[in-house]
């Protein structure tokens, strides 16, 4: 692999992985309104969940982003994001046009992260 390759790829996975350790840290220490759309699938803990899923996003953003088990942390990722995106952007769901164009946007930048991570989650 050449120098930029090597480069490309740190970078692609520190700008995916950084993404993640933020935002999943916020989810972990204040769940705030996703616990409502988490406890809306029947949950029987979902502050529980949430916090959870923000702290498995967060160590594997951490992960991902310092090229420990890049692979494995891009898959656990890559799962965390359907209950987030199940949970926090059913736009399916949504009457309302501009509530249902917002949460469609989210859901396809989430389908946007997954492609990437299982980018990174297939390079050898």
């Amino acid at each position: 692999m050449s120098f930029a390759a090597s480069a490309g790829d740190r970078l692609s996975r520190l700008a995916l992985g950084a993404t993640f350790a933020w935002l999943g840290y916020g989810a972990a220490s204040d769940p705030g309104g996703r616990v409502v759309s988490a406890a809306n699938l029947g949950l029987p803990n979902p502050e529980a969940a949430v916090r959870f899923n923000g702290a498995a996003m967060a160590v594997g953003g951490a992960a991902l982003a310092l090229g420990i088990l890049p692979r494995a942390a891009a898959l656990g990722l890559v799962a965390s994001l359907v209950p987030t995106t199940i949970a926090g952007h059913a736009f399916w769901k949504e009457s309302d046009p501009t509530a249902r164009a917002m949460h469609r946007t989210q859901a396809l930048k989430n389908l946007g992260l997954a492609g990437g991570l299982l980018a990174v989650a297939a390079r050898r």
